[in-house]
């Protein structure tokens, strides 16, 4: 008789698959942040607020100065650059303050634009007897009022001569006195001549000397001063 094969009685245990635990994904869980058109226009309009008072608050406590010279301002320093050369050859030889022929000569041709300053190079409104020197209106101060006066007036070939003819009034002095300006020669610096020649008649206008003291710290004009 056939023996049965004895079953075995052991059991197969399959072991369960292990699952790898999946780490939880920082792009599944998080959420998707979307600007709307008018939130991001209106971020863009803060940061822009912010940036412009931020630069005012700079502007506003920058110490250093800032010079911004229109068209007028920058002529005028070209006037004045033109005319250094032959003042501070007048103050070596005469020790007339450059400073005061610079205010001068600006005060009285108006920067160089006057008429009698442009077509005939005289700066200073220095007259003339000639009677072929040309004829020009003026305004002096008479009687305690302005007027309006027709004259004679000196007529140079270029700058240079009047600032030297400038500097020889002052040397020489007037026809009736030799003396008559030597306050101007003598003066320490330019605000002592300034008021000499307001107190020697060089101009009627009663503001002449403190015209002439302005114009030079306005425009830092005893910096070239020997």
């Amino acid at each position: 008789m056939p023996q049965k094969k004895k079953q075995s009685t052991r059991k197969t245990t399959k072991k369960p698959r292990q699952t790898k635990k999946r780490r939880p994904s920082s792009k599944r869980n998080s959420k998707k942040v979307t600007f709307r058109w008018p939130d991001l226009i209106l971020v863009v309009l803060l940061v822009t607020l912010v940036s412009i008072q931020t630069i005012k608050w700079f502007d506003k406590h920058d110490e250093t100065p800032k010079v911004e010279q229109t068209a007028g301002e920058k002529s005028k320093q070209e006037f004045i650059k033109e005319l250094v050369p032959s003042a501070q050859k007048q103050q070596r030889q005469h020790h007339v303050f450059t400073s005061i022929t610079l205010a001068q000569a600006s005060l009285e041709s108006d920067w160089g634009t006057s008429e009698l300053s442009a077509k005939y190079h005289n700066l200073f409104g220095v007259k003339s007897s000639d009677p072929n020197s040309p004829l020009l209106t003026t305004k002096e101060y008479v009687n305690g009022q302005w007027i309006t006066v027709k004259d004679r007036f000196a007529a140079y070939d270029n700058y240079d001569q009047s600032i030297a003819a400038h500097a020889q009034l002052f040397v020489n002095g007037t026809g009736w006195d030799s003396k008559h300006y030597q306050g101007v020669i003598n003066a320490k610096n330019y605000q002592e001549a300034a008021k000499a020649l307001q107190s020697n008649g060089y101009a009627t206008d009663p503001d002449y000397a403190q015209k002439l003291i302005d114009l030079i710290q306005e425009y830092h004009l005893d910096q070239y001063d020997l």
